[in-house]
This record gives structure tokens, sequence and C-alpha cells, in this order.
């Protein structure tokens, strides 16, 4: 019987993932990336938690990031007074995520992926997507090639173009009214965190960070911005120009915020946030949506990253247990919208916390998050979000 072959559009974290994933089901994949190159120093730094991890696991590839992230089992909240508000668990019984950086997360599964002699060509841009007469599928981009499989699955992200192309009628995502921004730096005077990030609800806008033993210090921002805008319209500010910008924001916040920023050398990130709360339809013909590019979520509750990496082991399972393609990707929707669309909505609702500008309204939400922390500080009080696993061994059926 002739191996089905997959294009894989997006070869982030869900692209080579996913092809891991279908190597071991018996069907080949190639993975087209749109950036010219490989690069380290993509992005920032992000939460893998626990249910992430799992699938991590299950490709024999979670010992390696643990070693090289930071593990942290509990976010401490501060009041922009710098009075301490109480504590969230990052995990439920006594399993917790870690953070890394970006550029180590991806390299990890790009490395798995070419180890196990995956394809991953670069500098392709999809243009366009054709259904085959035979019944399969045509990508092509935009130097001038094509490729030719099976089935398209689209990973290519919050903008992706695999959603423009084949659901031109899907709603745009829908901007948050905030910006994330962040960056690293070191540290001779703050105390190491372990195992803690420090929140901090201040007066405009919100602060994250940790410091890590050898000094090191993730931190991030997100700030009110009630003007939609894009990335391309923020790489317009230079770094000092962001970094004088989130003194302005973190001005009345507490003790470190703006030694943090104002020590802050390299690179400050900036980019506006957008979410997918809602996609019609997730697959059409031979082409199907996962991660961002079906169902995006903002970065509150840390689990961006891990429902791409779910997506990426279900759709597997899917196509392994049920050979038609259409029959498969329904079963994939139906096992993922309900649990994807309740983490959008979970991670939009954190957002819409960190915004709150309005004295009256800081003051309340300062008096009553402390109840409402120890309501949730039970460390399985999202049993939900955080022990979700998929076994690679279960069969789907239809």
């Amino acid at each position: 019987m002739k191996k089905r072959k997959a294009l894989i559009i997006g070869g982030g974290i869900a692209g080579p993932a996913l092809a891991l994933f279908l190597k071991r089901a018996g069907i080949d994949a190639v993975v087209y990336e749109a950036k010219p190159s490989p690069s380290r120093y993509a992005g920032l730094f992000l939460n893998v938690a626990p249910n992430g991890l799992d699938v991590l696991r299950t490709l024999g590839i979670d010992q390696t990031l643990t070693e090289k992230g930071f593990p942290f089992a509990r976010m401490v909240m501060i009041s922009g007074r710098g009075k301490r508000l109480g504590e969230v668990y990052n995990g439920s019984r006594g399993r917790h995520g870690i953070i890394i950086k970006r550029w180590l997360l991806q390299e990890a599964i790009h490395g798995e992926a070419v180890r196990q002699g995956i394809r991953v060509e670069y500098g392709k841009k999809l243009e366009d997507i054709e259904w085959s007469a035979g019944g399969g599928v045509v990508a092509r981009f935009e130097d001038g090639t094509e490729a030719e499989g099976d089935f398209l699955v689209g990973c290519d992200g919050i903008h992706s173009r695999t959603r423009r192309v084949v659901f031109p009628e899907a709603p745009a995502p829908a901007y948050t009214g905030l910006l994330s921004c962040g960056g690293f730096t070191h540290s001779l005077t703050l105390s190491p965190t372990p195992g803690v990030q420090r929140m901090i609800f201040g007066k405009k806008a919100f602060f994250g960070y940790l410091v890590k033993p050898s000094g090191e210090i993730y931190w991030f921002s997100n700030l009110p911005y009630p003007e939609a805008t894009t990335r391309g319209a923020l790489s317009g500010l230079s770094n000092d120009e962001r970094r004088e910008m989130l003194l302005e924001w973190h001005a009345e916040d507490p003790h470190p915020v703006r030694e943090i920023i104002r020590s802050t050398e390299g690179e400050i990130g900036m980019y506006p946030i957008y979410d997918v709360p809602f996609q019609p339809a997730w697959h059409r013909g031979p082409v199907v949506l996962i991660g961002d590019a079906a169902h995006a979520t903002s970065p509150h509750a840390g689990q961006g990253a891990s429902m791409a990496l779910e997506d990426a082991i279900v759709l597997a399972r899917c196509l392994r247990d049920l050979p038609d393609p259409s029959e498969a990707f329904a079963a994939y929707e139906s096992l993922r919208r309900q649990r994807a669309e309740k983490v959008v909505r979970y991670s939009r609702s954190i957002g819409n916390n960190k915004a709150v500008s309005n004295p009256i309204l800081l003051w309340l939400r300062d008096m009553t998050m402390p109840f409402f922390l120890k309501l949730f500080a039970s460390p399985n009080a999202h049993d939900w979000l955080y022990s979700y696993r998929v076994d690679w061994e279960e069969r789907v059926r239809a």
C-alpha cells in the first residue's frame, strides 16, 4: 500500500511535532517554513505546561527541555503597592511546567525531526492551495515552486495564510487591547526565585519576572493599547523608545520592575496580542488547521505551545486510525474544539484583569483578588487544564 504524504505548512512548534507523530503513524511528511533559515533567537520565552510536557514526553524530548528550562510550580501575585495577593499553581497533582526560551523549544523539536530524517524546507511562503484531480492537494509557494501531497496541514500561526486561502469567509483574529513586551537581563543583587514566577498587577500595566540561579532574568509586561496595531508598525520603535515607553507605564510600580526594565540592554520584544476565539470550521477538503491557525489563544494562560502540541498528537492518532482524511479531520475537530475554545476564553478572561486602569476598579480588584486566589489555591483547582493527557496507544474510532 502506498504511503500517504502530508504537506505541513509552518515549521514552528506544531509543524515538526506533527511530522514526528505522523512518522510514527506510517505517514510521510514534509515541513515547509516561510522563514529563510532556522533562527536561534526567534521570540522570547514561553510556558510549557504539564499537559504540553506530556506530549513532549511521548516524543522522548521532555528531559532535555526540562534541563534547559526553568521549572516553576507557582505564580506569586503582587499588587501595584507591593502587597502579596496570593498565588496560583502552574500545574496540578504535583506536576508543574517549565519556562523556556522559545528558540530552545523549537530547536529541540526541529532537531529531533531532522535526526529522524524528516525534511524541512525553508523560504517556502505559501501563496495558494489547490485540490488536485486525484483527490490530493497542491501547495504553491511564492518562489514559484509547488508540492503535492494527500493532505495539507496548516500550522502557520495566528495570521495563517492557510486559513485565509481555504477559509476566506473566516473572521479575522481579534485584537485583545494589550501589547506584550519582554526581554532578558542579568542581576547580581536580585535573589533567585526558585520554582516561582512573580506577577505584579501594576497601576497601569502588568509585569512578570523570574530570576534564575545564574542571575539571568526573564521578564514580560502587558500594556493596555486600545488601538489595534501590528508587529510591523511596532517594529518602527527603537529599543530605547520601547524602554522609555515601558518605564513610563510602570512609573508607579514597586521594586524591582523599573530596575529590571532599565537594566535590559538587549532587544526588548513588543507585539500586539490577538486571539482566535472562534473559527467556524477547522477543515475543508484535504486541508486541516491546528494550533494557533485554528484557535490562537492569548499568552495569559501559558497554554499556546501546549495546545499546539496536543493538537499534533491528536490529529496524528486520528490519521493513523482513520485512513480517510476527511473522517480523520472530523474526528480530530470533534475531540479538540470544545477544550481549545475553553482555553481561549479562559486566557482572554485573565488578560481582562490585567487591563484595569480605573482607580475604583483597581481598588476593587486588589481587595477581592486574595479571596478568589484562596478559592483557587488548591494544587488541583485547574485539573481540567493541566491534567489533560493523550494516550498515543489508544485507538480512535469514527
